[in-house]
């Protein structure tokens, strides 16, 4: 998995850089394959966080953005959101519904 991480107006220090890597990690438990990650953060002029990710599959891409007054729980909820999408996705074939219906009991 190739990961691209962009800091604008923030500079990316090796502690974040290792935080944002150990939560995209996570996302490989899933066993969907992960082509490539890009996430970008910033601080907005209301001293915000903002931080935004995009995660490259075969099937399309997957977007989570969050903002929060603290980096690292910016950073835990796109986690939080994007493993929630992964779920979904590799989840979903399971979970059509059959394809002829139920018949009736009460005939």
């Amino acid at each position: 998995m190739q990961l691209n991480i962009t800091g604008k107006n923030i500079d990316v220090t090796s502690a974040i850089r290792n935080h944002i890597e150990s939560k995209f990690k996570k996302l490989e438990k899933w066993q969907v394959d992960i082509i490539s990650c890009q996430a970008s953060f910033s601080e907005e002029p209301n001293k915000q966080k903002k931080f935004d990710a995009s995660v490259s599959i075969p099937k399309g891409q997957l977007n989570a953005s969050a903002t929060n007054e603290d980096l690292y729980l910016a950073i835990n909820e796109v986690e939080q959101k994007l493993e929630r999408q992964l779920n979904k996705l590799r989840h979903k074939p399971e979970a059509r519904r059959a394809a002829t219906p139920a018949p009736d009991i009460l005939e």
